[in-house]
This record gives C-alpha cells, sequence and structure tokens, in this order.
C-alpha cells in the first residue's frame, strides 16, 4: 500500500513510520516545511519519501495525495490555548480531508482518544469500550478534549464519501513519556499522586503503533471505532512501582481518589454559589476533567484483536527496559526493512 502518515516527525508518528515500513508499505511521511533532516534513521530507505506542508495551510496539501491509498492522521496539537489546539486539530483535519476529496485514498485511519468519553456520567468501576458514550457537554472538559470531539465528527462525516477507521489510544507511554498526566498533577507548587488502584489505559508505543499499521489493510473495519490499549493493565500504583525499579520519579504528595473528588467538588459547588460558575480554577480540581484522568475504570481490547489481528508485543516491564535502552528502537526497526 502507498500510505501517507501525518504528523510523522512527533513522538508517535516516527514510530509508525517506521512500522509501516517494516510491514512493507511504501510510505510518504508528512513533515511541516521548516523540519531539519527528520528520520536519519531512515534516510536512505527506497520505501520512504518525505513530503513538506503545513496541514493549517490547505495551500501546501494540493496533488498531496493523488498517488495516496491509506491516509493515517496522527497530526494534532495537545497543547495550547483553545485558538492553538483548534488550528492544530479541527483546522488541519478540515484542509487534509478537503484535500483529499478527488484524490485516490481508499481509506482514512483516523487517529482520535480516550479522551472523547463521557467519564463523569459513566458508573466508577464500570467497562470503558466503544459502545461507551462520548462527552455530551465539551465545554466542561480540557481544550484538547474539546478539539478531538470535534475532529472526531469530521471523521464521521468522511464516512459517507471513503472508508474510515477510528483508532482511540488511551494514554500512549514509552521513551521520554513515561512519567504521564493518569498518574498526578500540578496544584501550585506541589505535584499530587492521585490515586492508587485505578487501571492506567494505556498503551506502549511500540505497540500502539502495531494497531494503527494492522489498521492500513484489515478488512472489514471500514466505519468501525477500535480502542487501543495493551494487556495486562496496571493500577497507578502498580505503574509507579515498576517505574521506580527502573528511574527516578518526580516527588509527589499521594492523595487518595475520593479525598480528591470531594474537594473537587466543593470547589465546583462554592464556585456555582458564588460566582455563578465563573472562576476558573487548574484542571485538577474542576470535576469533569478530574474524571477524564482519575476515575476508576476497567477497560478492553478484545475489538482490536478480533477486527486487526493485533496483540500487543511488549509487555510493560519490556516496554520500561525498551524505553531506557540506549538503542535507538526507530533505528532498530529500520534495521529490519534496509
Amino acid at each position: 500500500m502507498r500510505v501517507l502518515i501525518t504528523g510523522a516527525t512527533g513522538f508517535v508518528g516516527s514510530y509508525t513510520v517506521a512500522a509501516a515500513l517494516e510491514a512493507g508499505h511504501e510510505v510518504t511521511a508528512l513533515v511541516r516545511p521548516a523540519s531539519k533532516a527528520p528520520f536519519a534513521a531512515l534516510d536512505s530507505h527506497p520505501r520512504l519519501t518525505l513530503a513538506r506542508a503545513d496541514l493549517r495551510d490547505g495551500r501546501s496539501l494540493q496533488g498531496l495525495f493523488d498517488e495516496i491509498d491509506v491516509v493515517i492522521h496522527l497530526a494534532a496539537a495537545k497543547s495550547g490555548d483553545f485558538a492553538t489546539q483548534f488550528a492544530g486539530t479541527v483546522l488541519s483535519t478540515e484542509n487534509l480531508l478537503a484535500a483529499m476529496t478527488d484524490s485516490a485514498v481508499t481509506r482514512l485511519v483516523a487517529i482520535s482518544t480516550f479522551s472523547v468519553y463521557d467519564y463523569t456520567h459513566l458508573k466508577a468501576g464500570s467497562v470503558i469500550d466503544e459502545r461507551s458514550p462520548i462527552e455530551p457537554n465539551p465545554l466542561t472538559r480540557d481544550e484538547y478534549a474539546q478539539t478531538k470531539l470535534i475532529q472526531e465528527q469530521l471523521y464521521r462525516d468522511e464516512m459517507a464519501r471513503r472508508e474510515v477507521v477510528i483508532l482511540r489510544p488511551g494514554m500512549i507511554y514509552g521513551r521520554d513519556n513515561l512519567w504521564h498526566a493518569l498518574l498526578g498533577g500540578e496544584l501550585g507548587p506541589l505535584f499530587l499522586r492521585i490515586g492508587r488502584r485505578a487501571v492506567l489505559p494505556m498503551t506502549y508505543v511500540e505497540n500502539c503503533v502495531d494497531a494503527m499499521v494492522a489498521a492500513i489493510d484489515a478488512p472489514g473495519v471500514a466505519g468501525e471505532t477500535i480502542n487501543i490499549v495493551d494487556d495486562s493493565l496496571p493500577t497507578q500504583a502498580g505503574y509507579v512501582t515498576v517505574l521506580e525499579r527502573q528511574m527516578e520519579i518526580p516527588t509527589s504528595i499521594p492523595v487518595p481518589w475520593p479525598v480528591m473528588r470531594s474537594a473537587a467538588a466543593v470547589v465546583a459547588f462554592a464556585n456555582r454559589r458564588f460566582a455563578g460558575g465563573r472562576a476558573k480554577f487548574p484542571g485538577i480540581i474542576v470535576p469533569e476533567k478530574l474524571d477524564g484522568r482519575f476515575k476508576p475504570f476497567r477497560y478492553t481490547n478484545e475489538r482490536a484483536k478480533a477486527l486487526l489481528g493485533w496483540t500487543p508485543r511488549y509487555s510493560l516491564e519490556t516496554a520500561f527496559e525498551r524505553s531506557l535502552s540506549d538503542v535507538d528502537l526507530v533505528a532498530e526497526r529500520a534495521a529490519v526493512v534496509s
């Protein structure tokens, strides 16, 4: 297959490029015009082409998809204010879909996120799967969730024109991304470790990109939404215990989940009562945002296994070992395919 990958130079994108090459595809990696020497490990690969364009500028995408069969759309903004994230996620996706209109692209592998789920109204301890409801009140959530919810609707609208499969990865972790937002958050000068028993909806980056690459040519997945999480998911405490054996972790204050959730509820009540809900607080004490990161649920990857023929190849322990090793993991895959 001739595959174009957006967001190709990002944390997940570079692994996706290598995995798609390993699988035998012809890969076009979309990089920004100012990117300097991306993919040094894959520089001479005969099936890799670099295309320079800015998804925020639709004019730069003209003709880009004429000889592409499948697009994996990873590009999204994960930080900044709403305008910044809207441009990097929503506007970029609108431009991408417009440029694909009369192209030969037959399938879009559309990367979404677990952030779109309605965690507040789901009962703690229930199973989050592809049938779980998505957030009905986006304005109560952070900018990332808001813009990804809009992006998902664009994906669904595109289903009328071509094959679209939506993948929703959980928290993607790996090298330089081992200590993450599902473990706690900052409140002023303090870092609070929130909860111990909640299962973490995570996927190791190399496992996750294997699922993305499997979606390139998996049969019968058009119109499907598929969650991506690993096997044997750890609890918060279990994850930190393994991590502590491998590296020094940030100093933090442990706070039980019920205590933090009750404190956030009190703050929210006071905000409504005395400030008409207009006062702004850190996300870590906003109930809806807190629920999206720390409320305890269970998760399943059975649909990903059944539809994509995918099984996570690396365990938690092995993922840590690889992430903390001196091996260039992208180059390692490049060596397989060169």
